[in-house]
């Protein structure tokens, strides 16, 4: 493949995630995520007053965290609709933080700028993850904090990830959780890093209700799922519901009214060389 085609390959790819991620309305979805965005927040060592970049900031929810702690904080996103998502949040929290509509494979930021570099399920979804790890290294200061939460393979999320993967056409990228696999985390990332620490956790989806209405809501509100129902018919999205019904009951732990399930993920925190 030309170098133009294999361009023009991955323009076309980064506007179909960037207009999956547009979908639904992920502020409304990621409202059940806040408290697991202040457990990962409160395990970094982050100095008052420093320079903290969210990658993959969504509507805000790391952000925030870090803003109402008292960093200078900047968050990025590729997608528009979210970035102005977060600026509304701030703005009615009395928070003073930057957040731009960018690129995690091109940040448009001077080298060595941040303290801290995070991306809480962000930057994984890039898909030339070679650029989204120079990048994130380019960016943070030496001695710095490089930080990411990414789901596993084997979770809970690689499972429903690979569910939803055989209804719908590959989208021409490595997978989002090779991410979450120690063996490539370090592979990508350990060069620019004196140190590099990578330990399995769980994020704890909590709704109150039932499995059946989990699914609608990612069906509603979850870009990638939105999407997924969307390009198929009648009888795929039936059997798609059934089965993430199906995956959603089997891992709930709570009773038949609410739903609880436990998601692995790969905490990353590195040092800059």
């Amino acid at each position: 493949m030309t170098h133009s085609a294999r361009s023009a390959e991955v323009e076309s790819v980064k506007t179909r995630l960037k207009a999956m991620w547009m979908a639904g309305d992920y502020d409304r979805f990621s409202r059940y995520m806040e408290s697991n965005a202040r457990e990962f927040y409160e395990r970094l060592d982050v100095a008052p007053g420093c320079q903290f970049l969210d990658v993959g900031c969504g509507s805000g929810k790391l952000a925030l965290v870090a803003a109402k702690d008292g960093l200078n904080v900047t968050g990025v996103d590729i997608a528009g609709n979210l970035v102005e998502r977060a600026r509304v949040r701030a703005q009615a929290e009395g928070l003073t933080v930057r957040f731009e509509e960018a690129d995690a494979e091109a940040l448009p930021f001077e080298d060595a700028n941040f303290d801290v570099v995070a991306s809480l399920i962000g930057a994984m979804f890039a898909p030339q993850p070679d650029l989204v790890a120079k990048e994130l290294l380019r960016v943070c200061v030496p001695g710095g904090t490089l930080a990411m939460a990414n789901w596993t393979p084997q979770g809970f999320v690689g499972q429903m990830f690979k569910t939803v993967s055989t209804f719908i056409a590959p989208v021409g990228m490595p997978s989002p959780v090779l991410w979450g696999d120690e063996t490539t985390v370090r592979e990508r990332l350990s060069k620019g890093l004196s140190e590099i620490h990578l330990t399995r956790r769980h994020f704890t989806f909590s709704y109150p209700f039932p499995p059946s209405e989990v699914v609608e809501c990612y069906r509603l509100y979850y870009g990638p799922t939105n999407q997924a129902f969307a390009s198929l018919d009648a009888g795929g999205r039936e059997r798609l519901r059934q089965e993430l019904e199906a995956l959603w009951s089997l891992h709930n732990r709570a009773g038949s009214d609410c739903t609880v399930v436990l998601a692995e993920y790969l905490e990353v925190i590195g040092i800059r060389t």
